[in-house]
């Protein structure tokens, strides 16, 4: 590339533990694009470490809710307007009208990357008002944009025939590394991710009665307080333990240790039912054989390379009797184990980023 573009890419978040938004930066960083990372600042935000592109927090009066998504839309949209760029990527429909108005205002490309089914995500679902003003967001402006791409092939199908545009495939994979020499704690049950509703995380825990391990809790959300609750009206405090938000290099150096990742959701949205999430492939790399849930995408690749015990629903039972042969059957663990070997060399960042870096070379040539 002769010349050097620049693209904005913009989130809600406060960019510490968005291991996508990282990755997809780097890579394009790399390939050569000046790239700019905007997100939000919060009291609690950790310091920010040194990357190949540029790292902004605008800070909001606002955390939460409807007054907190109309000040920083506001906040981003005068930011935008007063920068130089070739092209503005949205992150999900949060920020999609600022990077639109923006980018029409100064000529620019505009890229659209859903990492989830906005709309159909539980928080939204539940909220028929809010439900309905996303979806005229999604209607009004995701058509309008000249690329999009999503984090699997079940969404970029579904995307390409509502919005009338082609969606293509940009998946949450980990880059491939030399295997390390790693102690496992022995019988250690590691979930990574939101503690957000829907993702099978209260009956997990009420599965921990009957299961002789010790589970890890990475992250924190919604439910933060009513799981610790429940962990301890279930007097379960030795065996179920939260360590909150976990910066992206400590995570993995954890998930190497673990016995068994967990990967459950619940059928509440077309978001959850197609959803490829990172913690899937972050286990595989990882070599830690998974209970998962038998969702589409999940089912499609363990069909091909066997690195979990899937599972119908997150029925208590059906948890436990998937963990428990994971526990207790070396044989089996060892077999999934290897396969994660073999899925990993397969489905990796390297292999990724030549299709990321082709769809934007493509726009910007």
């Amino acid at each position: 590339m002769a010349i050097s573009r620049k693209i904005i890419f913009t989130v809600t978040n406060d960019l510490t533990y968005d291991q996508r938004m990282q990755k997809i930066c780097r890579s394009l960083a790399n390939a050569g694009y000046e790239i700019e990372l905007v997100g939000r600042e919060r009291n609690t935000s950790a310091a920010l470490l040194n990357e190949p592109f540029k790292q902004t927090r605008l800070k909001c009066t606002f955390n939460k809710g409807k007054l907190f998504y109309f000040e920083y839309n506001l906040r981003l949209l005068f930011y935008l307007l007063f920068q130089k760029f070739d092209a503005l990527c949205a992150i999900d429909l949060d920020t999609i009208v600022p990077v639109y108005l923006a980018g029409k205002a100064k000529g620019a490309k505009l890229i659209y990357d859903a990492h989830e089914y906005f709309t159909e995500v539980p928080e939204v679902i539940r909220r028929p008002s809010v439900k309905r003003v996303w979806e005229w967001v999604e209607r009004t402006f995701v058509p309008k944009f000249d690329l999009a791409y999503t984090v699997s092939p079940a969404l970029a199908e579904l995307f390409s025939k509502k919005y009338g545009k082609e969606f293509q495939v940009i998946r949450n994979i980990p880059l491939l590394v030399q295997p390390s020499t790693v102690n496992r704690q022995p019988s250690t049950i590691l979930y990574q991710g939101a503690l957000n509703e829907g993702r099978g995380l209260e009956h997990l825990i009420e599965a921990m009665k009957d299961i002789d391990a010790k589970l890890l809790l990475a992250g924190e959300g919604d439910l933060s307080d009513e799981l610790r609750s429940l962990t301890k009206k279930l007097n379960l405090e030795h065996k179920v333990e939260f360590l909150g938000f976990v910066k992206p290099d400590k995570l993995k150096e954890l998930t190497a240790k673990a016995t068994i990742g967990i990967n459950l959701l619940e059928h509440k949205g077309l978001s959850y039912y197609y959803s490829l999430s990172n913690k899937f492939f972050d286990y595989i790399h990882a070599g830690v054989p998974q209970v998962c849930i038998a969702f589409p995408e999940y089912k499609k690749i363990n069909d091909e390379y066997e690195v979990a015990l899937l599972v119908e629903s997150c029925d208590v039972d059906e948890i436990k009797k998937a963990i428990t042969p994971l526990l207790s059957n070396d044989d089996l663990f060892k077999r999934l184990q290897k396969k994660c070997e073999v899925c990993s060399h397969d489905l990796n960042w390297q292999n990724e980023e030549k299709k990321l870096v082709a769809l934007y070379d493509e726009l910007l040539r």
